[in-house]
């Protein structure tokens, strides 16, 4: 959700133009701050984002993103094994193929039913010697190697979009390996029905495997033991579920959840709800914005946010009242993802902790120029749970 000034909006980012009158008073009313989400040293990942706001030190405990994946979709990693995340993706091919040009991470949003039948060939075609792939939602799939190589230089496709992969393809020891499971899937994708079908029909074809962010098991203290809360996650992306199932928190599945621009978000607000009747604790995650940025698309990124504000934050504030003894609120975007860049980048982004039995005085609105205002609270993302919780850095 967080961006920098857009030229189209007059110098104003997406968030100051977007209509966010939700979040704004959970920021005239709450407190705000700035937070380093991504670490120096690690990838700029909605991985590392994510697990340092659940509250864990990304530096300490981060193995990799497609390890958190797997555990979302119930993929047992053994000693040794390694977990690849593997998106569909669209290449666009000059006579050298090495010489390929990124055009789409999502391979155009591909179908979850479709992406299911291209993971079925692959696994027909190229699972041996450790090698096996597994479906997940969209572009989105994990590939797993057992006794593979951890230790990989691999470059995310969201972050090379327009340009050519050649110095971007996997690097260090074995990975012939993996350049190799990608040379092959052109072949065996290019002439599959699902992409003969989505060519005639006008899409983009899903004609490469992109394999990247790569890891062991991670290893995390159950949210319980930390904190001493129940929690839930909802979220439709494998990524969050995996954190939820890595920290011991209730996974809620909500129907209509896509990941995507056309998401359910007032269900996911009033299943997040639903679960405080039990939990402590809901960990809310949306997409959507994040999409629009990668492709660029500033109008369906104000839309976003907006509907973000409207149908989430609205929804749980209509409803966060029939619970007695008050609430608090934490409202941030897990990263930066600037229209500018069509990738995540490292700058502090704005978050509010609303308390609803505090007193007010954070900010006039909720946006990016929280971080200008003289004395205002930065924190590490790892550290905000504790504040969310009890109030203190």
């Amino acid at each position: 959700m967080a961006d920098r000034p857009v030229g189209e909006l007059d110098g104003l980012t997406p968030l100051q133009a977007a209509r966010t009158p939700n979040m704004d008073r959970l920021a005239r009313e709450g407190s705000v701050g700035m937070a380093k989400t991504l670490p120096e040293g690690l990838p700029n990942g909605s991985d590392v984002a994510n697990l340092g706001i659940l509250g864990y030190d990304p530096r300490k405990y981060y193995t990799g993103r497609a390890p958190l994946e797997a555990a979302s979709m119930g993929i047992r990693l053994e000693s040794g094994d390694v977990a690849f995340r593997c998106n569909f993706v669209t290449l666009d091919f000059n006579p050298s193929r090495p010489d390929a040009v990124m055009v789409d991470h999502s391979a155009g949003q591909l179908a979850t039913e479709e992406g299911h039948k291209l993971i079925e060939e692959l696994n027909r075609r190229l699972a041996a010697g450790g090698i096996r792939f597994y479906p997940g939602v969209s572009y989105r799939n994990i590939m797993l190697w057992a006794g593979g190589e951890a230790g990989l230089d691999c470059t995310p496709p969201h972050d090379i979009l327009g340009k050519k992969i050649r110095e971007y393809l996997p690097k260090g020891k074995r990975a012939e390996v993996v350049k190799d499971l990608m040379r092959a899937s052109v072949d065996i994708l290019e002439a599959h029905p699902v992409n003969k079908g989505r060519v005639a029909g006008g899409k983009r074809p899903a004609n490469s495997i992109w394999l990247w962010g790569q890891g062991g098991k991670p290893e995390l203290p159950p949210f319980a033991e930390v904190y001493g809360l129940k929690g839930a996650m909802v979220s439709a992306v494998d990524l969050a579920k995996g954190l939820a199932a890595s920290a011991g928190l209730e996974v809620i599945n909500v129907p209509g959840a896509t990941g995507y621009l056309d998401t359910n978000y007032e269900g996911k607000a009033i299943y997040a709800l639903q679960a405080l009747e039990k939990a402590d604790f809901v960990y809310v995650h949306v997409e959507a914005p994040d999409e629009a940025s990668h492709e660029g698309k500033l109008e369906e990124k104000i839309k976003a946010i907006e509907d973000f504000d409207a149908k989430v934050v609205g929804t749980v504030l209509e409803g966060i009242g029939r619970f007695p003894g008050g609430c608090r609120i934490l409202v941030m975007p897990d990263h930066a993802t600037p229209l500018e860049a069509r990738t995540h980048t490292q700058e502090p982004v704005p978050f509010i902790v609303y308390d609803s039995t505090g007193k007010g005085g954070g900010a006039k609105a909720y946006d990016e120029s929280i971080g200008s205002a003289a004395g205002v609270l930065r924190i590490d993302a790892h550290n905000l749970m504790r504040f969310l919780l009890e109030g203190e850095v």
